[in-house]
């Protein structure tokens, strides 16, 4: 019998509860603890990649992006780097996922491997953006040449990588990364599978560490930037555009990171409630009205990103596109304004590293300033506005 979401969403309900307490010491981390995630993949969080035929608890975006959801916002409530990290791997299985073609003996072979990684329980991560891009991982100049022959876990065309990534968060925690390259001779890009698991980061196997992640949200991710050189890669099974795999996975891919971001400020209203509710009678009339507002944002959040769930569980894929890139925004610009009006309720406290609510602050604006930027986020929502 595989995991069931009544356990998994069980068992990670009772690792919030743990990692909650002992917040002070997660806050002030820099780097992910492993067995954090070794945890999750006992309790079968790595199971949300694997399709329900093959004992795992995917179904289909529609079906599945909401219950994925749920347990990230749990996760977020509780510890938002390790959220992040998590909400990686089904966000990126599910660009096998959500395109299938089974009728290419390449992409099911491919897949089939794919899943089994994830349901031996290894990790899936992300190392797409560059410098300069804008956080456009269409916009690659990573150059793959052809290797040869596959011979690892993951079977496909082999390729060696040549080129500067950043944010490849969970970068020591994941097994496997994908990544964008364009082919020698080819003009558009492709996604490229790396295998991560114990390669060494001095540029012996291909990958050398360039910076450590020093980022202001979500601090502890390891979203390290790294300079492929000739590392070995397994091209996507998929021949057809690259947009039309992103497209696929967008409803997904946004409503994961979405999650991530709506149940930091579940947790950064919940705190300052309990916080404020002993003197709530001596607020004074500027902080009584910055307070409702915060929740007024909070509530709008939820409503943004439930609405887009709905739309997702419609199975109108242009419906559920739209909306979960305006949810995407919208709760983007909610969460960081919510925060900021719980500092000015809370006081000075909330403007030192001791506070959660520092914490929180930077971490919800990692939603629009990284996954994607600003600028891209909204001109893919314009671009899905008249379709």
């Amino acid at each position: 019998m595989g995991t069931t979401w009544e356990a998994l969403t069980g068992d990670v309900e009772e690792l919030a509860g743990e990692w909650r307490a002992d917040r002070p010491a997660r806050q002030a981390r820099r780097g992910l603890d492993p067995g954090d995630f070794a945890r999750l993949a006992r309790a079968g969080f790595v199971d949300v990649a694997v399709p329900e035929a093959r004992g795992g608890l995917w179904r289909s975006v529609a079906d599945t992006t909401g219950p994925i959801c749920a347990v990230l916002r749990t996760l977020a409530a509780a510890d938002p780097s390790v959220a992040l990290v998590a909400s990686m791997h089904p966000a990126v299985i599910g660009f096998w996922l959500a395109r299938p073609d089974p009728e290419r003996a390449t992409w099911s072979e491919q897949f089939d491997a794919i899943v089994a990684t994830a349901a031996a329980g290894a990790l899936w991560g992300t190392i797409t953006s560059e410098p300069g891009s804008g956080g456009d991982i269409l916009r690659t100049r990573t150059l793959a040449v052809p290797d040869g022959e596959a011979n690892g876990d993951v079977p496909g065309a082999a390729y060696r990588l040549s080129g500067d990534k950043h944010f490849g968060s969970g970068s020591g925690v994941t097994s496997f990364m994908i990544t964008t390259a364009v082919a020698e001779g080819e003009d558009v890009p492709a996604f490229f599978v790396i295998d991560v698991r114990d390669r060494p980061w001095d540029g012996s196997a291909g990958v050398r560490l360039i910076a450590e992640w020093d980022g202001m949200g979500m601090a502890a991710t390891q979203s390290h930037a790294m300079r492929l050189e000739g590392c070995p890669a397994i091209r996507h099974a998929w021949d057809g555009p690259l947009e039309e795999l992103t497209a696929a996975a967008g409803p997904l891919v946004a409503s994961l990171f979405t999650a991530v971001v709506v149940g930091v400020l579940d947790e950064a209203i919940h705190t300052a409630k309990q916080q404020l509710a002993p003197k709530a009678d001596g607020l004074r009339a500027y902080e009584r009205v910055e307070w409702s507002r915060a929740e007024l944002e909070h509530w709008l959040a939820v409503q943004a990103h439930e609405g887009a769930l709905r739309a997702v569980e419609s199975g109108d894929h242009a419906s559920a596109l739209h909306a979960t890139l305006r949810a995407k925004e919208a709760v983007a610009e909610l969460a960081e304004t919510s925060l900021g009006r719980l500092g000015r309720v809370i006081g000075g406290g909330t403007y030192s590293r001791r506070s959660p609510f520092a914490a929180w602050f930077e971490d919800v604006r990692a939603l629009g300033f990284l996954r994607p930027p600003w600028g891209l986020a909204y001109d893919a929502l314009f671009g899905t506005s008249f379709a």
